[in-house]
């Protein structure tokens, strides 16, 4: 058992477990009918082309205020789902860091948070899991301590675009949990590095820093290590 799923507690390992039935379904489902997570999210779009959003205008939740959208620009992957909360999903404590250049959001629900973004392979499945700077994805900045606590605040609770892609994505950030919060830790840590070492410049808005964390992620294995985890404290 890994060190991450061996501290978590049961209520997070079943919550984990439960994710998990939810990735296993929503493959199976499409797997039925040929499909899969990516292609059933593009079924609609036309010819696919680099860095437009998909589908036009974002996936937004206004219940939840949860946001997802796919695009590519990246080598070694088909593309990449970036995932974010809008304010007015966050718990209520939580605002933005005002780093040197922050600018009052417009409105109430302006000041969103990217939690984490998912590469996908050629198939369909997820390949890895990955944190960004500031620029990447126009985002204000939070501490990772606060996305963290945004984490379970995130789903996407209805059909459009795809149903299932969109209980997927929901679904892979519990059953990621504690990777995504290392990874969010990482990525503050890479910015505190990052800034020590270029003193004087604004390290949200170099071009230079752009993938701050970055771990590979196998679904299947993820539902694996949490059954076994489950077994050993049960």
């Amino acid at each position: 058992m890994s060190t991450q799923l061996r501290d978590l507690s049961k209520e997070r390992l079943e919550k984990m477990q439960a994710a998990g039935h939810v990735v296993e379904e929503c493959h199976r489902v499409l797997a039925k009918v040929g499909e899969n997570i990516v292609a059933d999210v593009l079924k609609d779009t036309g010819q696919f082309f680099q860095m437009t959003h998909y589908p036009e205008g974002d996936v937004y939740d206004h219940d939840t205020h949860g946001q997802y959208y796919y695009h590519a620009h990246r080598g070694g992957e088909h593309g990449h789902f970036h995932l974010f909360l809008r304010p007015k999903g966050m718990p209520s404590e939580i605002s933005p860091v005002k780093v040197e250049d922050y600018v009052e959001p417009e409105g109430d629900n302006d000041a969103l948070s990217h939690l984490i973004a998912i590469s996908m392979d050629a198939f369909g499945c997820a390949q890895s899991l990955f944190t960004t700077n500031r620029w990447v994805t126009a985002e204000y900045w939070y501490d990772c301590e606060d996305v963290i606590k945004m984490l379970d605040q995130f789903e996407i609770d209805h059909a459009s675009p795809s149903w299932p892609a969109n209980q997927w994505i929901s679904a892979m950030v519990q059953l990621f949990h504690p990777q995504i919060c290392d990874l969010l830790r990482q990525r503050d840590k890479a910015i505190k590095k990052y800034q020590d070492e270029h003193e004087g410049e604004n390290v949200f808005e170099d071009r230079a820093l752009d993938i701050t964390s970055e771990l590979s992620c196998d679904a299947f294995e993820q539902i694996a290590a949490v059954k076994k985890a489950l077994k050993k404290i049960s």
